[in-house]
């Protein structure tokens, strides 16, 4: 089976995590997204990329997952939504963005957590989960993750999860409409090097 064929939503992919599963996203899953975002806002847009103002419209979550679906297409990015594995609840979402082949094999970890579920372990867990299938069933080779200087529980949540930090970048990403620094990680695969993607794994 080919690797897009298999990362697509319609084939059933899961990754199983410590009291997590991580999923592509779905249509059917727009309503309980956009109350969980809607809830957190206040929490979120300090961390985030300005929102536009249909942000959490059904329009604004088509394109969303359009873009998903070409970017899974031409493998640049892999995102997922974490579900608690208990019951299924929606906290969070955790994406493989900017992969890069040839001599890197690489990719950014970006992620984020709806506020009633901050701090419980679950988007630590998805970080994780999402690291195994990144190295084990992509090939990569290594991740690279950023947070702002000030965000105490983002920096302990890479460092739980295995990442290093590695320096400070200035103005690395436009945060909440301003160009903000950056404390950059990384993670390298411990696994042995491979040139095919292991489409067996069970993460």
């Amino acid at each position: 089976m080919a690797l897009l064929d298999w990362m697509a939503p319609e084939s059933g992919l899961r990754i199983d995590g410590e009291g997590v599963r991580l999923r592509p996203p779905r249509a059917v899953d727009y309503p309980e997204w956009r109350d969980l975002r809607s809830r957190s806002r206040e929490f979120l847009q300090p961390w985030e990329p300005t929102w536009p103002a249909d942000d959490l419209s059904r329009a604004a979550f088509r394109r969303r997952l359009a873009a998903y679906a070409r970017d899974r297409e031409v493998g640049a990015a892999y995102p997922f939504f974490v579900f608690r594995a208990e019951d299924g609840m929606l906290t969070g979402g955790v994406t493989l963005s900017n992969v890069r082949r040839g001599v890197a094999q690489m990719a950014s970890v970006g992620y984020w957590c709806g506020q009633p579920f901050a701090r419980r372990g679950y988007t630590l867990a998805a970080v994780r989960a999402a690291a195994g299938f990144a190295f084990r069933a992509l090939a990569l080779h290594r991740l690279e993750a950023a947070c702002l200087p000030h965000n105490t529980p983002s920096r302990s949540l890479l460092a739980k999860a295995g990442f290093e930090e590695e320096g400070l970048a200035k103005a690395y990403l436009k945060i909440n409409g301003v160009w903000r620094d950056h404390v950059l990680f990384g993670m390298v695969s411990t696994l042995p090097a491979s040139d095919e993607p292991d489409m067996g794994v069970s993460v």
